[in-house]
């Protein structure tokens, strides 16, 4: 029964480091999601200012804090999954690990529409307004 023991150790012990890589794989592509989100956001941003300061007028207060919203939102998105790679690096335990990517991963999928089409009329706001 020794040598089945140590097989079953190591076994589970491959099989953890194995679910650490994909729980980091899902990590790192949900970041580069969000900063993809944040740049488009951005760009939106960009483009309005810009083509608000073409005909020489401002951009107004409630384009501007809707734009520069959906832009620190996704910025504190990316901060936030940042912080929980790093956890997950430094060998957080385990059960920490899919519990919080998880509900990290539903609550992007809920937003993903939100944002998405919040980053998607602005940039189309933009081309309009001006």
């Amino acid at each position: 029964m020794g040598l089945w023991d140590k097989l079953q150790v190591e076994l589970n012990r491959a099989g953890q480091v194995a679910q650490d890589a994909i729980d980091e794989g899902r990590l790192r592509l949900e970041i580069f999601r969000v900063r993809q989100l944040a740049d488009k956001s951005a760009q939106a941003l960009g483009y309005a200012v810009y083509r608000a300061k073409a005909k020489g007028e401002e951009l107004d207060a409630a384009a501007w804090e809707r734009l520069a919203a959906t832009l620190r939102e996704h910025e504190a998105e990316a901060t936030r999954l940042d912080a929980e790679l790093t956890k997950v690096r430094q060998g957080a335990p385990a059960a920490d690990a899919p519990a919080a990517n998880a509900p990290a991963a539903e609550a992007a999928a809920a937003e993903a529409p939100t944002a998405d089409s919040a980053a998607a009329p602005s940039a189309d706001e933009g081309a309009k307004a001006p």
